[in-house]
């Protein structure tokens, strides 16, 4: 009886120290949410060549088409998070998964190959994307990303959140 009771207790206590250690980490990954100036697209035109990892994660033109628009839409991604441990890269978000510098202008001056052999970076670029494409807002599609791919995943980048649209005034 005594040795259920203490067992009780020790699992108690290690369940209290996890809910803590996870409320402590969530709280460290906001503090390092730092705001973000936005950057510029690349010019258009044509893009460096892109360095895929072997095997690719999704077939070549998926992994084509997030990375052109990575490039042409820094706009959106760097405001949406990756979910794939990618933080530990030293990943702020989704861009990075595949934009690793880019000039003033905007170009892309080196890729980063991590995205193109990650199925995480690839799928949540590739949802971004298509949400963009039937024109969503930056602000919708980061809610809707934090959904779908937040309750699957236990870790994110610190990805700061894009700017709330400015209200409208009202006429009165």
């Amino acid at each position: 009886m005594n040795r259920h009771k203490i067992f009780a207790g020790c699992v108690t206590a290690c369940l209290a120290l996890l809910i803590t250690a996870g409320a402590l980490s969530a709280q460290a990954r906001s503090a390092q949410v730092k705001p973000v100036q936005p950057m510029k697209a690349a010019p258009a035109g044509p893009l460096p060549p892109v360095p895929f990892e072997s095997p690719l994660a999704r077939p070549m033109p998926v992994v084509q088409s997030v990375y052109e628009f990575a490039a042409r839409h820094p706009e959106v991604l760097q405001y949406v998070p990756c979910y794939c441990g990618c933080e530990n890269r030293g990943h702020g978000g989704n861009h990075d998964c595949f934009v690793k510098r880019r000039a003033a202008d905007g170009r892309v001056i080196e890729w980063d190959p991590h995205g193109s052999g990650c199925q995480v970076c690839v799928d949540v670029a590739r949802d971004a994307m298509l949400m963009f494409n039937s024109g969503a807002s930056v602000t919708a599609i980061r809610a809707a990303i934090d959904q779908k791919w937040g309750t699957r995943f236990p870790s994110q980048t610190p990805t700061p959140l894009p700017a709330k649209p400015s209200a409208k005034p009202t006429r009165g």
